[in-house]
């Protein structure tokens, strides 16, 4: 299948729905009275603890690769963190992404960087999803777990609750910032590790893709950026591979290791010293 032949599913209208009233909702923050630098310090740490704890240690390194392990109730509370970033359920998301290795930038994944940017970016999921009926495949490990299971079919509800919680704590303004800003940035700088890192940088390894090295997303995404060492070895816990190459989600993982809560580590065998 070539790009001139390639059909775009159809437009899945409550995720565009969802997604244009979510970017609508950042004019709250003009909103006299919602500014504040304790929101501003609110939507940042909750942006590390659901995307950097949950989805980058939890979803990706520790759930989808394996790269490490912890005990089941730290495992259970990353995963959950990550569910508060509201990008789907820990399986969907999981089998969407060891799909998408298994076929990066092929016709057949769904956010193949050859389709252009803004595809990878973020396109891709505004449409039907054809990969999902393959997520079963790809999730025997994880299918059968009640909390999981809960976590899949309960990740709206779930932010709703966060946001009421949010709301008693500080009023409209911790909603705002916690909840909406927040959502909107966690999205951006994730969608980038598959936009981004599949367009700009460099490549160390020949990963069969057009996956790269990208500094400044590696920065955002707390290590996520080292895209082209992650796909030549998608199961080490490190992704920055020299020791410029910053990478702040495997200095967690080596914290877990100091305390003891993080054991059976996998890193690449080939040194990259340069």
């Amino acid at each position: 299948m070539t790009l001139a032949t390639y059909v775009k599913p159809p437009i899945s209208w409550p995720v565009v729905g969802f997604m244009v009233l979510l970017h609508l909702s950042l004019l709250l923050v003009f909103i006299p009275g919602m500014f504040s630098w304790t929101g501003v310090g609110l939507a940042l740490i909750l942006h590390w603890v659901t995307a950097g704890l949950g989805i980058t240690l939890g979803w990706h390194r520790l759930l989808t690769h394996r790269s490490f392990q912890v005990p089941k109730w730290l495992e259970y509370i990353l995963v959950f963190l990550g569910t508060l970033s509201m990008q789907g359920g820990p399986i969907w998301w999981v089998g969407l992404h060891r799909h998408h290795h298994l076929y990066s930038d092929q016709a057949v994944d769904h956010h193949d960087s050859c389709k252009g940017f803004w595809w990878s970016h973020f396109e891709w999921m505004l449409r039907d999803v054809p990969a999902e009926a393959e997520i079963p495949k790809f999730t025997k490990d994880i299918a059968d777990d009640p909390f999981y299971r809960f976590l899949d079919e309960n990740f709206v509800m779930i932010q709703v609750a966060f946001a009421i919680l949010l709301y008693f704590v500080g009023g409209w303004q911790f909603v705002v910032w916690g909840v909406l800003v927040r959502l909107v940035t966690v999205y951006h700088t994730t969608w980038l590790v598959n936009s981004a890192t599949h367009k700009f940088g460099y490549r160390t390894f020949d990963s069969a893709d057009r996956s790269t090295n990208c500094w400044w997303v590696a920065l955002l995404t707390f290590g996520e950026g080292w895209h082209n060492n992650h796909h030549a070895y998608q199961y080490s816990a490190r992704h920055g591979l020299r020791w410029w190459e910053i990478d702040l989600t495997w200095m967690t993982i080596q914290f877990l290791q100091f305390l003891g809560l993080a054991k059976k580590v996998r890193l690449i065998e080939v040194p990259v010293t340069e």
